[in-house]
């Protein structure tokens, strides 16, 4: 590395966030080493959607991240449209399955009502996470990465403010700052908040499983099969999208839920429960699940708000999951974890020493605090707009709430964020 800056970052975690940071990091010339728990890098589920947020922030940081992409997302047939919603349960029709209120146009359960498309230009699409993770993978060099690492604590090294980290194999580590970039059950933010601000149970689960692509084909013909589709429905809803480069229909149904209560997050289920679940809803939605294989119920957790994304002594920061999970109702969580990225890695980059870095964590976090946990919040109303539990089932008012929920994650100006949280650095 040519003039590597005087100090060095530990990231803790290896998923899309850390990986991604190490990339951008090790760009300016910041030393980095990433502690990965497991024996190996992998990353959990299936299907991920980018918006074009997103990708736009993966331009910013490296044209590379960008082309990894390309390799491995999946678009629809349109891809200008992000979901095709139609209304999935019974019970929203009258007794000739024709939707009430809607009796003029002869819209009926399965039927398309309305499209949501993209606000902009920019390149979009799912990606089946582990392909990607494989991607980001080749621009990481095996040097950095130290696998089999589970962080235990994080201590002050002295009174520099370093970070002292402690694994549970008994060895440590010590660095200029630790960025946790560990997910959903951060021990980073754990460490740092208090427990008290661990992730929440959502109150709702999904029932995760894939469909290939033949098959959804031959259920529900081409069109509906290599685009995405969102079935509204009471306290449930489901979508499908395509992965794979189109081998592969990811579906995902979800169920409002009073408690979960059983320590494993994701457990197995059977074709049965899930059928019991949607009991009231339609044939296309029934056609679905039944079809689903590799079935799970993933219960769906979210941070509660952040009080901070970071501290000084020692220097700890949060990012991505870690700092902010949500649920994933506006498809949104990963592409808020690259924009993360993309603020942190450009203030970093203006430290010239360790005790610098303080003041780039505190811009880092009044820029990116207040959108981050909007779309926690807002995710989580969305989930609920899409089971008739915010505007009741009134189809054209959750139309237009719909239409007006997405524009300001899509067309945000990422570069007057970082304007702005240069002039904060640097004031």
């Amino acid at each position: 590395m040519a003039n590597p800056k005087p100090f060095d970052i530990a990231i803790i975690g290896g998923g899309i966030s850390g990986l991604t940071l190490a990339i951008a990091l090790l760009q300016e010339n910041v030393p980095v080493t990433i502690y990965e728990s497991a024996h190996k890098f992998g990353e959990i589920g299936a299907g991920v959607g980018f918006g074009p947020n997103a990708i736009r922030a993966m331009r910013l940081i490296s044209p590379k991240l960008v082309e990894g992409f390309e390799r491995c997302v999946t678009r629809g047939w349109d891809p200008k449209n992000w979901f095709t919603v139609r209304v999935g349960d019974h019970r929203r029709a009258g007794p000739d399955g024709v939707l009430k209120g809607k009796e003029d146009e002869g819209l009926r359960v399965g039927d398309p009502i309305f499209k949501i498309d993209y606000t902009n230009d920019e390149l979009t699409g799912g990606v089946h996470r582990a392909h990607f993770l494989d991607e980001l993978l080749k621009l990481v060099p095996d040097s950095v990465s130290k696998l089999g690492k589970r962080l235990v604590d994080i201590k002050s090294a002295d009174e520099s403010g370093d970070v002292e980290l402690h694994f549970a194999d008994g060895t440590t580590a010590r660095h200029s700052a630790a960025i946790g970039c560990d997910g959903i059950k951060s021990k980073t933010r754990e460490l740092l908040l208090g427990k008290e601000f661990n992730a929440v149970f959502s109150g709702k689960y999904a029932y995760r499983g894939l469909i290939p692509m033949d098959k959804a084909v031959e259920l529900l013909g081409n069109e509906m099969a290599h685009n995405s589709q969102l079935y509204l429905g009471y306290h449930g809803h489901l979508l499908t999208f395509p992965i794979e480069k189109g081998k592969t229909v990811n579906a995902v149904a979800f169920i409002t839920f009073e408690e979960w209560t059983d320590p494993k997050w994701v457990v197995g289920t059977t074709k049965e429960k899930m059928l019991a679940d949607y009991s009231t809803w339609g044939p296309t939605v029934n056609t679905i699940i039944s079809a689903m294989e590799k079935r799970d119920i993933w219960a769906l957790f979210n941070d509660p708000p952040a009080k901070t994304y970071y501290g000084l002594n020692p220097r700890v920061c949060l990012l991505g999951d870690a700092a902010h999970a949500t649920t994933p109702f506006q498809g949104s969580g990963a592409g808020m974890c690259i924009e993360d990225c993309y603020v942190l890695i450009r203030l970093i980059a203006e430290a010239g020493s360790a005790q610098e870095l303080g003041k780039a964590f505190q811009a880092y976090e009044e820029v990116r605090l207040p959108r981050t946990q909007e779309v926690v919040s807002t995710s989580k109303e969305a989930g609920m707009l899409y089971e008739f539990e915010v505007e009741g089932d009134d189809l054209d008012v959750i139309e237009k709430n719909f239409k007006n929920r997405m524009s300001w994650i899509w067309d945000v100006d990422l570069e007057k964020d970082l304007e702005k949280a240069l002039l904060i650095l640097k004031g």
